[in-house]
């Protein structure tokens, strides 16, 4: 081959592999999804830890109390009081209106610690609570934590009531 097409042929193959680099469009991850409310419907206190929906009070004949849930500071232990209403619950669901169906538990904390702290005591309340059911015979439950995602206290008044387990049937 003469010089001169070497030439012309470098040039054409050059130019033919120059071209203008399009921008690559890297995909963004999607923005998290906000964290949807686990308390499907509104929460009356019926023992001094516990909280439980309005169906599961009325199908299980819950007596309700005047005190607000809440576990002492940094604690997770039930309470003779738990005890009692954890029983009606566990006839109720082995034996009466609601014998079957799934138990959600939800194991909540006030804002002081770290959110890991927090995500892991209010673990442990809710797997004290299932625990103790399924001593008393309930297979199906879920136990999960909220921690101190939904907290909503200012002060110690408003803390302790952070502190609860919340019941709910599915």
């Amino acid at each position: 081959m003469s010089h001169s097409r070497v030439l012309t042929l470098v040039v054409f193959t050059v130019a033919a592999c120059h071209h203008e680099k399009k921008p690559v469009m890297v995909p963004q991850p999607a923005a998290p999804q906000p964290t949807a409310q686990v308390q499907k419907a509104p929460q009356q206190p019926v023992s001094s830890n516990l909280s439980a929906t309005d169906d599961l009070v009325q199908k299980c004949a819950l007596q309700v109390t005047q005190d607000k849930p809440k576990f002492d500071y940094n604690a997770f232990e039930l309470t003779q009081q738990d005890r009692s209403v954890l029983q009606q619950i566990a006839t109720c669901l082995t034996t009466g209106p609601l014998k079957g169906k799934q138990l959600e538990l939800v194991g909540r904390a006030d804002p002081r610690g770290t959110e890991e702290y927090n995500m892991g005591l209010g673990d442990r309340r809710a797997h004290t609570v299932s625990e103790y059911l399924e001593r008393l015979g309930v297979k199906h439950i879920e136990a999960k934590t909220r921690g101190s995602l939904d907290a909503t206290g200012t002060d110690e008044a408003s803390w302790s009531q952070d502190r609860r387990v919340d019941l709910q049937v599915n």
